[in-house]
């Protein structure tokens, strides 16, 4: 078998396009249903190695072979009633022909525009659907080398809040931090912080309430945090975190009544025109 393989991939390399009925060329069998050396064109990339090219010809044709078996077993098992699928594939066809047409109704149509008033209008209505599930963060931090000099530099800018500070902080961290994020205008969940930096608590709600400088070290690195903000989970979570999650609504609920407005026409139009009668 493994000979044969190797030659099969040998003449797909060389076959033409053109599907074959000689049974000389089938490459396997199921019943009366053949798997043709054609029909394996561009199985296998050219370059691909013979070991990885054994593996996926064998793979593709022992699946072909299974699938086959598969659908003669169920063709020979079920009835004519249960094999009949009219009225399955007309309800799927006709649920494919609506929804295509539904998506180029909403390309056409849909305004994708959404204002900042808007935004904080439905947000301010809707505070209940906007509870966070997790704590999150507004930090600074920065991850040093362990023992390295000029830490005493990251000590007295970390904490700081000038408006030259940052600029002089993210200078120094691009020249000599192993890692660092200084953009205090972004929300991070806390569990994310704490994949970067070693931070050991059992509450997290507690910790964040008691510390805003955090200064640690492992065997390899030293770590400066500034937390400027943060929101514990079933608070209220921030519009600017949110503010994607809103957009997203708003354009979902025009979506919807786009659809709606589309449906109420038809119908209207269908009515007037005596298109349908609903018998009593």
């Amino acid at each position: 078998m493994l000979k044969k393989i190797t030659l099969i991939i040998i003449s797909l390399y060389f076959v033409g396009c053109s599907h074959s009925n000689k049974k000389n060329d089938a490459v396997a069998r199921v019943y009366d249903e053949y798997l043709y050396k054609s029909d394996l064109i561009g199985l296998v990339s050219f370059g691909t190695s013979a070991k990885d090219s054994i593996k996926i010809v064998q793979s593709y044709v022992n699946s072909w072979v299974k699938q086959k078996l598969m659908n003669y077993t169920a063709e020979n098992n079920l009835s004519s009633k249960q094999k009949n699928f009219t009225k399955q594939l007309e309800d799927y066809k006709n649920s494919l022909m609506v929804f295509e047409y539904e998506k180029e109704l909403i390309r056409q149509k849909l305004d994708t525009s959404v204002g900042d008033t808007e935004m904080v209008a439905y947000y301010n209505k809707n505070q209940k659907e906007f509870l966070l599930k997790d704590n999150i963060v507004k930090v600074w931090y920065v991850k040093m080398p362990i023992g390295a000099t000029n830490i005493a530099i990251v000590r007295s800018l970390y904490k700081t809040e000038t408006a030259n500070t940052k600029p002089k902080l993210e200078d120094f961290c691009k020249k000599n931090a192993v890692n660092y994020f200084l953009d205090d205008s972004t929300w991070l969940f806390f569990n994310d912080l704490l994949k970067e930096i070693p931070i050991k608590t059992y509450n997290q709600e507690d910790y964040l309430k008691n510390h805003r400088y955090i200064e640690l070290e492992d065997s390899l690195y030293s770590y400066y945090v500034n937390i400027k903000d943060f929101k514990v989970k079933e608070s209220l979570s921030p519009l600017g975190f949110e503010s994607e999650n809103v957009k997203n609504i708003i354009l979902n609920k025009r979506k919807l009544k786009l659809i709606e407005d589309m449906q109420k026409k038809i119908y209207k139009n269908a009515l007037e025109s005596n298109d349908f009668e609903i018998f009593k």
